[in-house]
């Protein structure tokens, strides 16, 4: 039976915060995320007839995110648009904290990496799927994000070392 529009709702609010998050993490740019994490919403509520309860809400919702991204990557290529500027009101916190440094020192090497690799990163270690589910997620064979994750593992490493 499908899902109604009230339980489609429902599961997108629990998912929020790690919808947003895989978002800042392939956007790299909190604006950016947000008006991705939008559209991918309205995308589910219109079609929310395609989901299919037996499958993870939340990978259906990471691919949606995914295929708007990159519908937004080759519209800002055909019209010859730039990325937003880093946003210089942005609160870091505490500089001095070791924790803080931490934090920022991973996510610079987590942004550094090539999009393939981070949305790998971002799908398996930060959001907790499966190989499988990523695979689905990103369309591409399981060995191909297996080769993604120790790249991107590797890379991680040494930045961080």
């Amino acid at each position: 039976m499908p899902a109604s529009v009230d339980q489609i709702r429902d599961l997108i609010v629990t998912t929020l915060p790690r919808l947003r998050r895989f978002a800042r993490t392939i956007t790299r740019h909190p604006a950016d995320a947000d008006d991705l994490v939008q559209i991918a919403i309205e995308r589910a509520l219109l079609r929310f007839e395609q989901w299919r309860p037996e499958s993870k809400f939340e990978s259906w919702m990471f691919g949606i995110i995914r295929n708007a991204w990159i519908d937004e990557v080759r519209s800002r290529q055909r019209h010859d648009r730039v990325f937003l500027p880093e946003e210089s009101g942005e609160r870091v916190g505490d500089a001095s904290s070791e924790a803080q440094l931490n934090r920022l020192s991973m996510q610079r090497a987590l942004l550094a990496l090539p999009e393939e690799q981070r949305m790998a990163v971002a799908l398996v270690l930060i959001e907790g799927l499966s190989y499988k589910e990523a695979a689905d997620v990103l369309e591409v064979p399981i060995g191909t994000v297996t080769s993604r994750l120790a790249r991107g593992r590797e890379a991680l490493q040494k930045s961080l070392s």
